[in-house]
């Protein structure tokens, strides 16, 4: 198969490996002959497209004809534009969709005493401020013979934020990292602070509410004489609560899982993306929880999400939640459409719409039942939408801080980074999956090579899920791929 007909309703075809010049596309009654060579993700036009008239894919407009398109042509952003504006109209058409029926499954977790449940039992060294990374970095390093037993792992999660920073940027770094520090992947904290930085101990304490005194412990560096030596104390105490944890079966149904893509091409919205949908409907059929995030990258689709909001107050939650983002780019003097990116482009994404219309896919089918503003936690069973950037590692940070136990990043370029909790790279093609053998944990360009269907690639991804969250590593954790970005917007001082 070397194209693909995404929507009966679509005026173009995407190129599931390269068609040369004078090849025929015979596809769903359509027939015709490629006029130049179309590259592997790209779109070829089925019919004529006058100007001014819609490009169609996913059964939905992407983008207009910037001139005249002839049948057989190559569909990008030489001759196709954004319809993008910053204003746009929501309606509540609400539809249901059914779930797949899925046998009970299990994995092998960490019950915490709150009732969640984590997928690691690490030690995590959480900076208050950035001035005390090289601290943290020494401890780590340091203080590996603490990891045995059933503590997993000893992170710390650097940073430049926690001082010179006022109002909005320093509640959401410490919203954030107070959200880290509850993660139930974490068996033990140690929160690391300077002494003189504007977000204070005791209001990071306030911030963080009732915790476990023996799970986590605080220092204060200026505090002491030795800060090396008193934060292996508390790494031994830590470390030996965390240890007394052990792994047993758990119902699939605890597990709070985030998505994610990046680096996208134009196989995302029809391999990667969709098995991932797959994936978050079985999971939310089995009682779990999926959270999808990157609100800039709904604009152009956001009623194909909107009308499977479970109820008018959800929807209207929605609504502000985009809207928001829309004012945040316009107060910065910028438009709404200003992506995809270079290599987005590169791989076949043409306009925003393109981009936001494929990347939506991994939200399924099943209904959305919360929206949650930037790190705030799950606490509802089933799809949730956050709102975060598109930025890989900052909405990926902000997964993490909303409660996901691990990650789902699709993505058709590659990347190697990881966030805090275990993230599994997904290839939109086999190729990126054969040469970047150390990046990609599962290749979903077997739904392109025609050797698996949608619904076996989320059926194989839902197992692949509950072996990692019962320890298997995926290969950003064997390559000590850990990092956090905190999204900031104010002055810093």
């Amino acid at each position: 198969m070397k194209y693909i007909h995404i929507h009966p309703g679509d005026n173009v075809a995407v190129a599931l490996e390269q068609i040369g010049k004078g090849e025929s596309v015979i596809v769903d009654g359509f027939s015709v002959t490629a006029l130049e060579d179309i590259a592997r993700g790209h779109k070829i036009a089925l019919t004529d497209i006058p100007e001014g008239s819609p490009v169609i894919k996913y059964g939905n407009t992407i983008a207009l004809a910037k001139e005249a398109i002839r049948a057989g042509s190559w569909v990008h952003t030489h001759n196709a534009r954004t319809e993008l504006s910053e204003g746009a109209d929501y309606v509540y058409n609400h539809k249901v969709y059914d779930l797949p029926a899925v046998a009970p499954k299990t994995f092998m977790g960490y019950r915490r005493p709150d009732g969640r449940a984590g997928i690691r039992n690490e030690l995590w060294i959480i900076p208050i401020v950035g001035c005390v990374n090289g601290i943290a970095k020494q401890l780590v390093e340091e203080n590996q013979d603490l990891v045995k037993g059933t503590v997993d792992g000893l992170y710390y999660f650097p940073h430049p934020f926690g001082c010179s920073q006022l109002g909005d940027d320093l509640a959401q770094t410490k919203k954030l990292l107070t959200a880290l520090v509850r993660h139930p992947n974490a068996g033990g904290v140690l929160c690391l602070g300077l002494g003189c930085e504007n977000l204070q101990l005791d209001m990071f304490k306030e911030a963080l509410g009732t915790y476990d005194p023996d799970r986590v412990k605080f220092l204060i560096c200026q505090d002491v004489e030795d800060e090396l030596e008193a934060g292996r104390e508390l790494l031994t105490q830590i470390a030996s609560y965390a240890g007394r944890f052990q792994r047993e079966e758990l119902p699939a149904s605890e597990l709070v899982v985030g998505m994610k893509c990046g680096g996208s091409d134009g196989l995302s919205g029809i391999t990667a993306n969709p098995a991932v949908g797959r994936f978050s409907d079985r999971l939310i059929a089995l009682g779990g929880s999926t959270v999808l995030t990157e609100v800039p990258e709904m604009f152009g689709a956001e009623n194909i999400l909107f009308s499977r909001c479970a109820d008018r107050d959800v929807f209207d939650k929605a609504v502000k939640m985009v809207n928001d983002f829309k004012e945040y780019f316009v107060a910065h003097g910028q438009v709404v459409y200003e992506n995809p990116s270079p290599g987005n482009k590169k791989g076949g994404i043409t306009t925003l719409e393109d981009k936001s219309c494929g990347c939506v896919q991994k939200g399924g089918s099943a209904q959305i039942v919360d929206v949650l503003s930037y790190a705030d936690p799950v606490t509802k069973k089933g799809l949730n939408i956050l709102s975060g950037p598109g930025n890989d590692l900052v909405s990926s940070t902000d997964l993490t801080a909303a409660g996901a136990n691990l990650i789902l990043f699709t993505t058709g370029r590659g990347t190697p980074f990881g966030a805090p909790a275990p993230t599994v790279k997904i290839s939109t093609n086999t190729a990126l999956f054969e040469k970047k053998h150390d990046w990609i944990d599962f290749n979903a360009g077997t739904v392109a090579d025609g050797s698996e269907t949608l619904d076996e690639a989320g059926d194989r991804l839902l197992d692949y899920v509950l072996r990692v969250a019962s320890g298997e590593q995926t290969l950003a954790e064997k390559h000590g791929c850990r990092e956090i970005s905190i999204f900031k917007d104010g002055v810093v001082l």
